[in-house]
């Protein structure tokens, strides 16, 4: 089963998504495929929580922050993919400074590909589109990215849910027995 979970930042979606990912293996293997490729003192704490998070659950980590289809894995496994958002950051925007503004369709079409490929991934999203405040043009291009991103995992996996102050949320699809 493919599964996204959408929320706000730092609200247990990673936390969340590891029990399902846990879940979903049934003694298989189970993969963490790390997007994130740390900028800051910020980010580099963010990986060592996840990790001390997932220390003992059996999952074997994947650092994979771009071309996210060129993991090496068992593909009968289950898979949890966090973040999209840090995947699409990465993609879009690079250290020379340079900017890919079209990203975000080749990363939605890599994404779709590897739900059909795993059948068995949970990917974690931000939700980062409810506030009111006009951005500069490139925030917006990489808000409407994440946005196609997200409409385009959501049409192929069978569960979407939103994490939202610790409430999980079933916005697509029946979760008994995963909820």
């Amino acid at each position: 089963m493919n599964i996204l979970i959408s929320g706000g930042s730092k609200n247990g979606k990673s936390y969340y998504a590891q029990q399902l990912a846990k879940k979903q293996a049934c003694g298989g293997p189970l993969y963490y495929i790390a997007t994130m490729e740390p900028v800051d003192k910020e980010d580099h704490l963010r990986i060592r929580r996840h990790q001390a998070e997932r220390e003992g659950w059996g999952f074997t980590t994947i650092e994979q922050g771009r071309r996210i289809c060129d993991i090496q894995a068992d593909w009968k496994g289950s898979f949890l993919l966090d973040s999209v958002t840090a995947l699409l950051s990465n993609e879009m925007f690079s250290s020379d400074g340079t900017v890919e503004e079209k990203a975000y369709l080749h990363v939605a079409s890599d994404l779709e590909a590897f739900a059909q490929k795993s059948g068995n991934t949970v990917f974690v999203s931000d939700y980062i589109y409810s506030d009111a405040i006009h951005y500069e043009k490139l925030t917006e291009d990489y808000r409407k990215g994440l946005a196609y991103i997200d409409r385009t995992l959501a049409a192929v996996c069978d569960l979407v849910i939103e994490v939202a102050f610790g409430n999980i949320i079933l916005i697509k699809g029946e979760g008994a027995g995963l909820l």
